[in-house]
């Protein structure tokens, strides 16, 4: 195990040989548990248990790989511009779903959080969990809460919303792309919007745009929730 630890790709192998045996299983199976992200978490999860490989060791290689994470987000752009002439039309309606998601998730945590009454910092780690990881991250750490534990809040909430996002729109009867990739673009950020890509490409689009202004509103509304929890 010493050998694995000191080669320092060893960690990123291990993480994209999971995430390839996660597409597998979801290609294999076609079922929302099969989700790539989710299977190869626990794979790493298990393997790093099971043989006693140091978790600092597993952190500080997947570095190169994390910072990879900001422009691979950017790149998002690519469909939301190709598709811009579409989704100017419905702008408006746009711009009223993404704050009506990210206004109702960051209060939904706030009113559980006090009712069960988290410690502070913890609530402030889980205010920005519907955020991409780059934009939640930095505002928890901000505002004085813990960035592994908003890491973990936001990678739940995406596999979440990539898993059931299908499923609660056909049982809510939600049949408009649009209106489908607001709702995965404002709740499950960049792990959503990756499923909206497989449903079609406005869908993307649509979640593209969605995850970029509920990024900027949950900035924006971070300083006034964390003044509350901490008053």
């Amino acid at each position: 195990m010493k050998l694995l630890q000191s080669i320092e790709v060893f960690p990123v192998l291990l993480t994209l040989a999971a995430f390839q045996v996660g597409r597998l299983c979801q290609q294999k199976w076609k079922k929302p548990i099969f989700n790539p992200t989710l299977i190869a978490a626990a794979l790493a999860i298990a393997f790093l248990l099971a043989t006693g490989f140091e978790p600092a060791v597993y952190n500080a290689g997947m570095g190169k790989l994390s910072w990879l994470m900001t422009p691979a987000t950017i790149c998002l752009a690519v469909p939301m511009y190709e598709q811009f002439q579409v989704l100017k039309k419905s702008l408006k309606a746009i711009a009223a779903g993404v704050a009506a998601g990210a206004v109702s998730c960051m209060l939904v945590v706030l009113a559980l959080g006090t009712l069960l009454r988290l410690e502070d910092t913890l609530l402030l780690s889980m205010l920005p969990k519907s955020v991409t990881t780059a934009i939640g991250v930095s505002l928890s750490e901000l505002f004085g809460g813990m960035g592994s534990v908003t890491t973990a809040a936001i990678i739940i909430t995406g596999i979440l919303g990539n898993m059931l996002g299908p499923v609660l729109c056909k049982l809510f009867g939600i049949t408009d792309e649009i209106a489908q990739g607001v709702a995965f673009g404002a709740s499950a950020h960049v792990i959503g919007t990756a499923k909206a890509n497989e449903l079609s490409q406005l869908t993307g689009a649509a979640s593209s745009l969605s995850l970029v202004v509920a990024g900027l509103l949950t900035a924006v509304l971070m300083p006034v929730l964390a003044a509350l929890v901490q008053y």
